[in-house]
């Protein structure tokens, strides 16, 4: 059974989201706040911790950071924050996902298992991705689908790469300028535009209305890879922690 850590103030909130995943066979961890769900991350490591940015004694992004200096776990954030710039900050800390409160909770659960998906392939080295229409060779830096080789320039490479090494989650614009053209890029949004059109052109069926490269308008890109079968596989040992064992009264177990 897969567990889940939920971060959140509002008790009422937290037990709706606790009685929901218990149905749907979760293991549930609650905290209440940020202090409590560090110590609950560390003394029984969760597969996937759903999070609030409003805390009591810290804000969300701290948390995000918090957990990432030591774990890879998918982290989706649900907040009744909508603004672009939260949710960008929030997913350039570490975030996999962020959905906006209410949530809808068939969607929730469908990002919870597209973020299980992505974690599978995090414990593996991706070395050859293939989707229904096409094949991507990283080491070999080679495209191809049915009719052969696809011809992708550096920057259209670069721009798959980064995507392709994280499937099913969303890659943010400053993260995709950053790490293809370099820091002094990072506002240059429509090179995005530009180079994401001339890829779909070349690896989507459809590209008008693509399937596995997907836009999040203003905030970045997300590869949806359908079915992905990675030809060689390397598990990667995260480093060896103090981990708390305390858990204080507002936090608990289910």
């Amino acid at each position: 059974m897969k567990t889940i850590l939920v971060v959140d103030a509002d008790e009422r909130f937290a037990h709706a989201l606790l009685v929901t995943f218990r149905a749907h066979h979760w293991r549930v961890l609650v905290a209440h706040t940020g202090r409590d769900a560090l110590v609950l991350a560390g003394s029984r490591p969760p597969d996937a911790v759903l999070l609030d940015l409003d805390l009591p004694d810290m804000e969300g992004r701290d948390l995000i950071q918090g957990l990432r200096a030591w774990t890879t776990v998918p982290i989706i954030v649900a907040s009744r924050r909508g603004a672009e710039l939260d949710k960008i900050e929030a997913l350039d800390n570490g975030a996999d996902d962020y959905m906006t409160k209410p949530l809808a909770m068939g969607e929730l659960l469908a990002r919870l298992r597209a973020t299980q998906r992505r974690s599978r392939m995090n414990d593996l080295e991706r070395v050859i991705v293939e989707t229904e229409d096409f094949v991507i060779d990283l080491p070999a830096r080679r495209a191809t689908n049915r009719s052969g080789d696809i011809r992708l320039t550096p920057k259209e490479w670069g721009i798959v790469e980064v995507l392709v090494r994280n499937p099913g989650r969303l890659v943010t614009q400053m993260m995709l300028l950053r790490e293809v053209w370099g820091p002094e890029y990072e506002s240059e949004t429509h090179y995005l535009r530009v180079y994401m059109t001339q890829i779909r052109r070349k690896l989507e069926p459809h590209p008008a209305t693509p399937r596995y490269f997907l836009t999040e308008p203003g905030i970045g890109l997300r590869f949806e890879p359908g079915v992905v079968e990675p030809r060689r596989v390397s598990p990667e040992l995260l480093p060896e922690v103090d981990r708390p064992v305390s858990v204080e009264r507002n936090a608990y177990v289910s």
